[in-house]
């Protein structure tokens, strides 16, 4: 079982940053893959960024290249998610979530765990 909790969403302005961060439980993280989702209002989730268990494999949405950057660190249990150069078009809410998998998949249906959520609006 792993349990997570994302931090660092907010208000901020277009071409502002954020750094987002979800911390997860248990002893076995680095043995999950991960990614970082998003949900805006009156539109279906879809995904944003994922790793590997070892960090050297990512994944982005063609949305957010060039812009966002993945990161875990195993040994605190922490997968990041930097935000530059953001677009009211990023707003929405932000998920981290889990899968019992070595590799990143795109499939949300693969993940297994997910946080509550943290919330990021970008004004123009």
């Amino acid at each position: 079982q792993v349990h997570m909790v994302e931090s660092g969403g907010g208000l901020v302005q277009a071409g502002g940053s954020l750094r987002l961060s979800c911390a997860a439980s248990g002893r076995t993280f680095s043995s999950y893959a991960m990614g970082w989702f998003r949900q805006a209002p009156g539109k279906e989730r879809e995904i944003v960024a994922a790793i590997n268990w070892r960090g050297d494999s990512t994944y982005y949405a063609d949305s957010v290249k060039g812009r966002f950057t993945i990161s875990r660190d195993n040994a605190k249990n922490t997968v990041s998610l930097q935000m530059n150069s953001l677009k009211p078009e990023d707003t929405a809410v932000y998920y981290c979530a889990a899968t019992i998998s070595l590799g990143w998949t795109t499939v949300q249906a693969r993940y297994d765990y997910w946080g509550q959520g943290t919330q990021v609006t970008v004004s123009s």
